[in-house]
């Protein structure tokens, strides 16, 4: 039989060690750190953080300022390269001026003939008036020799009937008479023919000086045109900025209108910053702004102000719009630029490029702006951008064109006329009414005396 089995040691149970203090420690400071970084972020939201909106969604942009040329012409230098700095009115490109120049001497040659032309007209009213003078003497005279033969037949018609003087002696007076009249009335003729053709020449004078006379000014004009033809040989530069895509090769024949290069005003800098719709509730305009530049990073931090919310979205200006309309649609959040300005003053320190990121964060607190902007740009505004650079050569083609009427006698005083269809002067009228009466008398008195003989 088999021998009954011996009981066997009891195994004894083993007991859990203690807890670890240390990791209990550890998780209570990690839950501890987590409520409190909770509770300082809930407190920095309600405080700061709900009364601001920001986008990554941000970048610079500049006025680029597209050079061309105002005339065609060859490109014989080129005076700025990319990323050179310029300054208004410096010159940047040059074009031959060789045909411009002839055109010039052209023109201020035909100018200086029409002056001379001019000072002509001027002259011979003076000369015709002297030629009206004369006439009016040589009437004056005939006049008083048709009076004094009047008065030779008067005396001589009341002795034919007695016989003291032949009929001879009287004929030969009548025919003088006649002769007499037909002298005076050429010379009325001549006087009239005087005083029309100084009518006529003063209607190419009256009310005008040799300088400003149209003949002149048409020139004048065309001297201006080709002055400016030359000028625009030399391309400047309508602003100061820095050069960027340039694309003009010396040598190049340019036409009128055709890009250069840019100029671009990084002095002038600011920020389109695209916030989504959902943000646009509280944005309004002359609210600040705070910006950071990836290129510098946190520790240069800009300051600026809304100046504006676009008029639409950034696909509804794109080149190719959605069409929501049609096909299958996918809803997708659309965003709208914000114009952020900044200061001038930081942008010298830290300077921008165009097309740098950006984020940007702006402070909402203040909601008493308006979304739309409502007010027109006033005068005491300014334009948005102006140059004086092209003025200049307006004002150089007038010192030119008044050197060279001057220069031709243009700007002598023009003597004085009487104006078109001008009555003669008062003792010129009586002289001329006394003749029509004495030759109107004589006539009279022959046909009556031919008549009794």
């Amino acid at each position: 039989m088999n021998a009954p089995a011996t009981p066997s040691a009891v195994t004894p149970v083993a007991t859990p060690p203690a807890g670890n203090p240390k990791r209990r420690t550890a998780l209570t400071a990690i839950a501890a750190a987590v409520v409190l970084i909770g509770g300082g972020w809930g407190v920095w939201y309600w405080i700061n953080g709900r009364h601001s909106e920001s986008t990554d969604n941000a970048y610079v942009q500049a006025n680029v300022v597209q050079i061309t040329a105002q005339a065609g012409g060859t490109v014989t230098a080129i005076q700025a390269d990319d990323t050179d700095y310029v300054k208004s009115g410096q010159t940047l490109v040059k074009l031959d001026p060789a045909d411009a120049r002839v055109a010039l001497d052209q023109a201020e040659a035909a100018l200086a003939q029409t002056v001379r032309q001019t000072r002509i007209l001027y002259v011979n009213n003076s000369a015709l008036q002297a030629q009206i003078d004369a006439r009016q003497a040589d009437a004056t005279r005939a006049a008083a020799d048709l009076a004094r033969a009047q008065d030779d037949v008067n005396r001589r018609a009341p002795l034919v009937q007695s016989g003291a003087v032949g009929k001879e002696e009287y004929e030969h007076a009548t025919q003088q008479l006649a002769s007499y009249k037909s002298a005076y009335t050429a010379a009325k003729s001549a006087l009239d023919a005087a005083r029309e053709q100084l009518n006529s020449n003063q209607t190419q004078t009256e009310g005008t000086t040799v300088a400003e006379h149209p003949n002149v000014l048409n020139a004048a004009a065309k001297v201006r045109e080709a002055w400016l033809g030359v000028q625009r040989t030399s391309v400047p530069a309508p602003v100061s900025g820095t050069v960027a895509r340039r694309s003009v090769q010396v040598g190049q024949r340019v036409q009128a209108g055709v890009p250069l290069m840019s100029v671009v005003t990084l002095d002038n800098a600011w920020v389109d910053a695209n916030f989504k719709e959902g943000q646009l509730e509280r944005l309004r305009i002359g609210q600040p702004a705070t910006l950071e530049a990836d290129v510098y990073g946190k520790h240069v931090v800009y300051h600026g102000k809304v100046e504006g919310l676009g008029a639409g979205t950034g696909a509804a200006f794109s080149l190719l719009p959605a069409q929501n309309a049609t096909g299958n649609w996918i809803k997708v959040v659309q965003r709208v630029p914000v114009r952020i300005s900044l200061d001038p003053k930081e942008i010298a320190k830290d300077p921008l490029r165009v097309g740098l990121s950006m984020t940007v964060t702006v402070d909402v607190a203040n909601e008493s702006g308006a979304t739309v902007s409502e007010t027109p740009r006033t005068t005491a505004q300014g334009a948005v951008a102006s140059t004086t650079v092209f003025d200049a050569l307006q004002h150089d083609a007038d010192a030119e064109v008044a050197r060279i009427i001057a220069a031709n006698g243009g700007g002598r005083a023009a003597a004085k006329v009487p104006a078109v269809g001008a009555s003669p002067s008062a003792p010129v009228a009586r002289a001329a009414g006394a003749v029509d009466r004495v030759a109107d008398s004589a006539a009279s008195q022959t046909r009556h005396h031919h008549h009794q003989s």
